[in-house]
């Protein structure tokens, strides 16, 4: 069976990618590389496409046997949603749409979809369980809840089967298949620790030094993103044997605060790290953890790095081996 991942040349996709190349699944990737790198992409045939492109798609579904999509294209900054909702609505749910009406086209029923925390805004408990009231604050967030519910709607008129994976905070490396995070602006606490480490950035901005937490900073659940793709691959064979839908949580039940992952990360690196204190950013809840009780008993799933400071780490060696990144390449086959 052939799977398609959209969006696998980014961060998580192209784990994800990597993680499949462990399977007996043959490999399709689709990517408009505004974002993500052709360099990351490890495996499978890639196409350089865009969601909005229904013609593309078509063609792309119409030369491959796809059996499931991994769905992981999307538009992900939650601040950047506060100020730009219409690009949020208009590539996350208008052209995730056409995804949808391609893959019903082709009798493709089953994917996995990359979900957010965001869904849940300012949690009411903590760690969050996928029973509580998702009340995302932000564009973002609502457009990754609203997909889910369109996937509901899916699964109960046309029989089209989704597992939706709510992903916690993202960190890490494959140091050694030699992929990493790079984006361009670079948002993502670690690796912004961590380009300050190398001088890539006279200091870090803390923003908001006085929640309600421990040390007044936010906290959030660090996942690994090894982790983070293996789910995705549990998630596929779930559908491929059982077909049923579900929403899971991928987090680790507990969680660190900005204070204590730039700590983390000083003695990781050996260097000393500037961090000064800036103005909150409008939709940041002060705490962000995830129960993945559901998924650990469902799925089987379980994490392999578990230790924040092993986790840095490997980002470590991706970020000091690689400073700047993958490069500018956008080549791929064009339809």
């Amino acid at each position: 069976m052939e799977v398609l991942v959209t969006g696998g040349a980014g961060y998580i996709g192209s784990h994800v990618v990597r993680e499949l190349m462990k399977t007996p699944y043959d490999i399709v990737v689709i990517d408009n590389l505004q974002k993500g790198h052709r360099e990351a992409v490890l495996a499978g045939e890639f196409y350089r496409c865009d969601l909005a492109d229904r013609q593309k798609l078509d063609e792309i579904f119409s030369d491959h046997d796809i059996g499931a999509v991994i769905h992981l294209a999307a538009d992900s900054l939650v601040g950047e949603s506060m100020e730009n909702p219409q690009k949020y609505y208009q590539n996350n749910l208008t052209a995730g749409l056409n995804l949808l009406e391609i893959m019903l086209e082709h009798n493709v029923m089953k994917m996995v979809f990359s979900s957010t925390a965001a869904v849940y805004g300012s949690p009411d408990n903590i760690p969050i369980e996928e029973s509580d009231t998702a009340k995302p604050a932000s564009p973002y967030g609502r457009s990754k809840l609203f997909y889910e519910e369109i996937l509901a709607d899916f699964d109960n008129a046309y029989g089209l089967g989704f597992v939706s994976l709510r992903y916690f905070n993202a960190c890490g490396a494959d140091y050694e298949a030699g992929i990493g995070e790079d984006h361009d602006p670079e948002t993502h606490l670690i690796p912004l620790v961590l380009k300050t480490a190398l001088r890539q950035r006279d200091k870090l901005k803390i923003f908001g030094t006085d929640y309600k937490t421990r040390d007044g900073t936010c906290i959030r659940d660090y996942i690994h993103v090894s982790d983070l793709a293996r789910a995705h691959i549990l998630a596929l064979e779930k559908l491929e044997e059982e077909g049923e839908s579900s929403i899971y949580n991928l987090g680790s039940g507990d969680g660190f605060s900005v204070k204590e992952v730039i700590e983390a990360a000083r003695e990781v690196t050996g260097r000393e790290i500037e961090a000064e204190p800036a103005e909150r950013r409008p939709g940041d809840p002060p705490v962000l953890i995830a129960s993945s009780e559901k998924i650990r008993k469902e799925l089987g799933w379980e994490r392999e790095y578990k230790d924040l400071k092993n986790i840095i780490e490997t980002a470590w060696r991706w970020h000091s081996s690689n400073p700047e990144g993958y490069g500018e390449s956008k080549t791929g086959k064009e339809i």
